[in-house]
């Protein structure tokens, strides 16, 4: 039985930290990528996959927000750092 069709085979998104939910989108896009995956089951991986995109993005954007305020000086101003997205 193919490990995408297994119960239990993808744990709830919540659950997973960052790098498994990176890794499990990875390895959708590898199969999805291969073509020879039935169309039905690759609708199925597209929906998780977008899934795991939305929370690693959320997760992301949630690290940048701490980080932001952990360097920022008491008047709210960067204190002497650049963006993470390397903006100038």
């Amino acid at each position: 039985m193919d490990e995408a069709n297994t119960p239990g085979a993808n744990p709830a998104i919540e659950e997973m930290s960052f790098e498994e939910a990176l890794s499990a989108l990875e390895e959708i896009v590898t199969k999805l990528e291969r073509g020879d995956v039935p169309l039905d089951q690759s609708i199925q991986l597209y929906e998780r996959g977008e899934q795991l995109r939305a929370a690693c993005q959320k997760r992301l954007d949630s690290a940048q927000a701490r980080i932001e305020k952990i360097v920022a000086g008491s008047d709210g101003s960067p204190g002497g750092t650049t963006p993470l997205d390397g903006g100038a």
